[in-house]
């Protein structure tokens, strides 16, 4: 038992003994898109477009929801006001309550940022007789 202790730290210090090689591999590194970075209002522009298409169908509302609630973001309200008008274009209430549903899952512990975008949608309920927006309906 005591040989084999020995051999093993005397292999052991050879490995420490024996000299680095001179070459040393590069360092990885990631090559990133060199393109043109999207700027905030460019963003919301092409979310408010592509909500405010007159042939927009439920499937393509339901996509762009995902797609946008997938972001590390909570949409903007004008963002939020297009995706509302498809859903009325689309009468389609089901999809407006997962929008605005969404919206309050991705403010998170923020209980300032659902209100607010609320307050900034300028969607009107002239059934209900309401005339302070959404806010009023939930």
């Amino acid at each position: 038992m005591f040989r084999a202790v020995v051999r093993l730290s005397v292999s052991g210090v050879r490995t420490l003994a024996r000299s680095r090689s001179a070459y040393t591999a590069p360092l990885a590194t990631r090559c990133y898109s060199h393109g043109s970075q999207e700027t905030d209002e460019e963003f919301d522009a092409r979310w408010v477009t592509y909500f405010s298409k007159p042939d927009i169908d439920s499937w393509e509302l339901r996509k762009g929801m995902n797609t946008l609630i997938g972001y590390d973001l909570v949409p903007e309200p004008k963002i939020l006001d297009s995706a509302l008008r498809a859903c009325r274009r689309l009468d389609d209430l089901a999809s407006a309550v997962r929008i605005l549903e969404a919206v309050k899952n991705k403010s998170g512990p923020h209980k300032e940022i659902y209100p607010y975008s609320l307050a900034l949608t300028d969607i009107r309920c002239p059934h209900c007789g309401s005339s302070r927006g959404v806010s009023r309906l939930l």
